[in-house]
């Protein structure tokens, strides 16, 4: 799994096309339906009603104050949310400014710096470890993983994706989601595959060739930078590969994993996912622990 180093300072530069704010409404949506609520729900009336996943009962936040210390841990786990393949903070900073607390996961320190200069700047108490999605550690249970913009394409076998699912299934809180996005096969195949994407700006530019290899189902791109610096343009290039992944696979791999498929959608359009889909949007549920208590 190639990291990002060079890359990472012109990162958000060169994202700042990516529907991010589009991404935060779709997954507080699910925090929501499955009562993960940000840390300032008892003080907003709408929130008083949201479910406990794990008892199907009403939550009420004025009955916090009448449970033991235990009890109390567990509800802080619950409202946790990890962020795997983080890059930059974007998205966790936002979620974070929602209320939300946030862990967040990656396995380039470069773009874990650039997160932490944000978290510093705007006050934000987010955790981040710079660790590898398919050996990740965290030091309890979670609410909610989340993980967007390819960061399950850089997978390249099948056994990485269930080794990750896994880790996922063993961290979440019962009743926990997992909510996450990944790019198909179709996409690299039809889309990008073979193609060549440039940019120019004033500061940077860049250029993004892509090569599709059938036979493994990878995609290979190769991404050459040039960054301003005074007069002149430092050049700087970088190789990575990942994987597109259809549902039928993903479906079975949660299941593998002893995660609950909820549901999977566009996420581009939000409609049913079609043979045409580059990007799907995945749901999923912890259901093992529940059956265990």
């Amino acid at each position: 799994m190639e990291s990002y180093t060079g890359f990472a300072e012109v990162y958000d530069t060169f994202m700042d096309n990516i529907p991010y704010r589009q991404w935060e409404e779709r997954i507080k949506e699910q925090l929501r339906r499955f009562g993960i609520l940000p840390g300032n729900a008892a003080e907003d009336p709408v929130n008083d009603t949201a479910m406990d996943p794990v008892n199907d009962t009403a939550m009420d936040p004025a009955n916090d104050e009448a449970e033991d210390p235990a009890q109390d841990a567990l509800r802080q786990e619950h409202a946790l949310i990890c962020d795997l393949g983080c890059g930059t903070g974007t998205l966790t900073e936002m979620l974070s400014a929602d209320g939300y607390e946030m862990i967040g996961i990656d396995l380039s320190e470069e773009m874990l710096e650039i997160a932490r200069e944000k978290s510093a700047e705007s006050g934000s108490d987010i955790l981040y470890l710079c660790q590898d999605m398919r050996e990740f550690e965290l030091y309890g249970t979670v609410g909610a993983c989340i993980s967007v913009c390819d960061s399950i394409n850089y997978l390249l076998e099948e056994r990485e994706v269930l080794q990750t699912f896994r880790l996922v299934n063993n961290y979440l809180y019962p009743g926990g989601i997992f909510l996450f996005d990944v790019n198909t096969p179709y996409k690299y195949r039809e889309v990008i595959g073979d193609a060549t994407i440039a940019e120019n700006r004033e500061e940077c530019s860049f250029i993004w060739d892509n090569y599709y290899h059938e036979e493994e189902e990878i995609n290979e791109y190769e991404l050459t930078f040039f960054v301003k610096e005074g007069q002149l343009y430092r050049k700087f290039s970088e190789v990575h590969y990942q994987r597109g992944y259809d549902l039928a696979t993903i479906q079975t791999l949660l299941l593998e994993a002893g995660l609950k498929f909820v549901f999977a959608i566009d996420a581009e359009s939000g409609d049913t996912v079609r043979e045409t889909t580059e990007r799907i949007f995945v749901c999923a549920q912890e259901y093992m622990k529940e059956q265990h208590e």
